[in-house]
């Protein structure tokens, strides 16, 4: 059955749903996505993925820098929608936008709520150190990312994992989530399940704060950094007065000083324990295995990062 929806999203983590719903034969009335900013060496602007896509394929485009004034609203309103879709917009929708659909407005979210509600569900969950998280389809309401859930799907989150490898999972993993529950919402077949008053955590966007590296902290905390802000913004530190980024660590074996390189690969000491780094990023640089980074730079053992 198709219906007629606003697909709302902006970043490549939104493709996957969008290209889901196209393929179940959805008409998709207008995509909302930010506005193109400037990117690049040359700073041109620049269309969000999903705007690139709905330019691409020749999809009604709008990228309002804001939804709370009149002429917004009623120009979505008049789209005369059966729900609207969201998938990482980075727009709050105000009351008239989530009431306007037949249905109502979902959203897609990558987290297990109430655990990680927010803007960086991804990063934060692997920087605490979570072994598990999901994707949920969520009906929306005013609150932040407090509605009631439709479906849920879980995934480990691996020793290895980065931001990055996490990013690509949920991505696929929510697209045929919604989809379904979609289609039940539709059949009147949708259980919309409250949200706990319990184990609500919050996923604050990243700020430079979070990226610099304190080595003082046990090695656990240190790798589950680095791998959460792998690939942007990077957790990084300095190398002889030089900005580094480490974009994958593993833990290692070995004691010193916090911030003490304890091998010629490249194995740093941390308040309790050490972490290996086995990529990294010279400022102004490319990104670099370990392995080929020290053959152009050797970095002995008993110096210290800072």
């Amino acid at each position: 059955m198709s219906l007629r929806l606003a697909f709302m999203g902006s970043p490549h983590f939104a493709l996957p749903t969008l290209e889901a719903l196209i393929a179940a034969g959805h008409d998709i009335a207008c995509i909302y996505s930010q506005p193109a900013r400037p990117a690049g060496r040359g700073k041109q602007d620049r269309p969000t993925p999903v705007g690139a896509f709905a330019a691409q394929h020749g999809i009604a485009l709008r990228t309002p820098k804001s939804l709370k004034n009149a002429e917004a609203q009623e120009a979505f309103a008049a789209l005369n929608l059966d729900a609207a879709i969201v998938v990482a917009y980075g727009l709050i929708l105000p009351q008239a936008i989530l009431d306007a659909p037949r249905l109502g407005a979902f959203n897609l979210h990558a987290s297990l709520l109430p655990r990680w509600r927010g803007a960086a569900p991804i990063q934060r969950a692997i920087m605490a150190g979570d072994t598990v998280t999901g994707v949920q389809v969520m009906r929306m309401e005013a609150g932040l990312d407090t509605g009631p859930v439709l479906a849920s799907a879980e995934t480990e989150i691996a020793f290895d994992d980065t931001a990055s490898s996490l990013h690509d999972r949920l991505a696929q993993l929510g697209a045929p989530l919604l989809v379904d529950a979609l289609a039940q919402l539709e059949r009147g077949e949708a259980k919309e399940t409250p949200q706990s008053n319990e184990g609500v955590t919050y996923a604050h966007k990243i700020t430079p704060a979070d990226a610099r590296i304190d080595w003082s902290q046990p090695a656990r905390l240190v790798d589950c950094q680095i791998r959460g802000l792998s690939p942007a913004p990077g957790a990084w530190f300095e190398l002889d007065g030089v900005r580094m980024k480490a974009l994958h660590s593993r833990l290692g074996r070995g004691d010193g000083a916090p911030g003490e390189i304890l091998d010629d690969e490249l194995l740093i000491a941390c308040g309790q324990g050490a972490v290996r780094l086995l990529s990294v990023q010279r400022e102004g640089r490319a990104a670099l295995p370990a392995a080929d980074f020290l053959r152009g730079q050797p970095v002995p053992a008993g110096p210290r990062v800072a």
